[in-house]
């Protein structure tokens, strides 16, 4: 086994003391980097496959399990900002039974776990304390998953309640939230903090609960629209300007092609609510009565001694009508009453917030390039796709007037000299590989027509020392032609064949060595 071992490591060594320089400083690359990608290839293999062990810690809580891994000696590795620790993946579940025997994550962020060790000796105050503390925790661990939300504080503002007290004071609540960096919370985003923090709170309406971000911003405030602040108006009225804005641009773009026109929009909304409740009475003529009742009264009988009539306004008696004195009087009356059905319709109409209160539009045509087009016409198109109102006070305003083409112009020369030189670079750039694949071609070809040619010199020499070889046994056996060298002739035949063998193998091995041989041998002879 060590003679093979040996004898492999001469022959390397001997091939390797063959090659050129060339052939040597490419042969120590190579082994180089065979054994550079053999390393990393071992690294990457025997590298741990890590998985989460805990995530969305806590600060403090994060500190506590990466001592404890650190005692425990368990590799670690940290991820999302220090909020999410990986082990090897084989010992996540041992890991954290361990890691929960010695208490951790304790969970420090606060929520329901704060009532707990409230016992029975607890005041009313601490427990009100403790239950306001317990759910702003709780309302912070749930805003912090919503996407884009880094950290969340609550603050409650709940009243304590009294007996005989007329006027309640409203809960209120504000929450601080801390995006992460390059996002920001959209106005849907905003709206559903707003829900799910006045629907944790039992009186809690959405429109006391104020809402901002760690620049302070207000994201929303009290009194806004549907729980919108004033950042929502704003968006509210200019996503409208950029509907009618790229719906009267298109429109203009097709009527006198793109870039000879420009449109701006300018909204007024009203975000007033308003509730009216209208209730109306009828009667219907020919309907039957629910109920009716008559009554009729009447008198007939002589007068009494005295004066007979009727009391005057001004207190006299009066004579009555066929009554004198000493006649006979009568007195007849009648009633009727019904009661009929009255229908009754009762209307209520609450008007939404954001309705467009007014509209103007300004429109402004490339006298040079849109001179087909007419004022009057281009003003029917924009009144008639944007809905234009003279009662509710829209206006409109279109000019022709020429256009400032300086920065297209600068814009168009700026990207034609970039095509330009990509262009240029392209072509570089196949010129270089054109011309490094000409070089490698050329070196290969040179190398291949090299070793053909070395490859056929070494032929030659071996055939021409076999023929001296093969001459010199001739020359002896003809000196001395007896039936033991017939035999010795066949022996050293294959002998030959050996030595040939073996002569082929020393010429590759050492072809300056044999060069030099032959060149005595050939000094020799002459």
């Amino acid at each position: 086994m060590k003679q093979n071992v040996t004898r492999a490591l001469q022959r390397a060594r001997d091939g390797f003391v063959s090659f050129t320089t060339g052939q040597k400083v490419v042969a120590v690359i190579g082994t180089v980097a065979v054994l550079l990608g053999a390393f990393m290839a071992f690294q990457w293999a025997a590298r741990p496959s890590m998985a989460p062990l805990f995530s969305d810690l806590s600060s403090s809580d994060a500190s506590a399990v990466v001592e404890q891994l650190e005692a425990q000696g368990t590799p670690y590795e940290l991820a999302g900002d220090g909020t999410t620790i990986m082990v090897p993946r084989d010992v996540v579940r041992a890991t954290r039974i361990d890691l929960s025997g010695e208490g951790l994550p304790s969970g420090s962020g606060g929520g329901y776990s704060l009532l707990d060790d409230q016992g029975l000796t607890t005041s009313d105050f601490q427990e009100r304390t403790g239950y306001k503390r317990a759910m702003e925790g709780e309302l912070a661990s749930t805003i912090e998953a919503i996407d884009g939300v880094d950290t969340a504080v609550v603050h409650l503002a709940i009243p304590e309640k009294e007996v005989f007290q007329e006027e309640t004071v409203p809960t209120t609540a504000s929450v601080l939230v801390d995006t992460r960096t390059g996002s920001s919370l959209e106005p849907g985003q905003v709206q559903a903090v707003v829900n799910l923090v006045a629907s944790s709170i039992d009186g809690l309406e959405p429109d006391q609960v104020t809402v901002a971000d760690a620049t302070g911003r207000v994201l929303s405030s009290p009194g806004g629209v549907a729980g919108a602040d004033g950042t929502a108006r704003t968006q509210l009225v200019a996503d409208i300007q950029e509907e009618y804005r790229t719906r009267l641009q298109s429109m203009l773009d097709r009527v006198v092609g793109p870039g000879n026109s420009t449109v701006q929009v300018s909204a007024e909304l009203d975000f007033d609510r308003s509730v009216s409740e209208t209730v109306e009475y009828e009667a219907a003529e020919d309907a039957v009565p629910m109920s009716s009742s008559e009554s009729s009264e009447t008198y007939d009988g002589a007068a009494a001694d005295g004066p007979a009539g009727v009391v005057g306004p001004d207190g006299q008696m009066e004579a009555g009508a066929g009554a004198g004195a000493g006649g006979a009087g009568s007195y007849s009356k009648s009633e009727t009453t019904r009661d009929n059905a009255v229908n009754s319709r009762s209307e209520r109409r609450e008007s939404t917030p954001g309705a467009i209160e007014k509209l103007s539009v300004g429109v402004v045509l490339d006298s040079l390039s849109a001179q087909q087009a007419s004022e009057a016409e281009i003003r029917d198109l924009v009144t008639a796709t944007a809905g234009i109102s003279r009662r509710r006070g829209d206006t409109i305003s279109v000019e022709m007037l020429p256009f400032d083409r300086s920065a297209e112009e600068a814009a168009a020369a700026a990207l034609a000299e970039a095509e330009d030189e990509e262009a240029a670079a392209a072509r570089n750039r196949m010129l270089r590989n054109v011309g490094i694949g000409v070089v490698v071609v050329a070196a290969l070809v040179l190398l291949a027509f090299r070793s053909r040619r070395r490859a056929q010199r070494r032929e030659q020499e071996t055939t021409y020392i076999v023929e001296q070889l093969r001459e010199r046994r001739q020359a002896q056996a003809a000196l001395e032609p007896s039936p033991a060298l017939l035999a010795l002739e066949e022996s050293e035949a294959t002998r030959a064949d050996d030595l040939r063998d073996e002569l082929t193998e020393l010429i590759e091995r050492q072809p300056d060595d044999v060069a030099a041989l032959l060149r005595g041998w050939l000094a020799e002879r002459a």
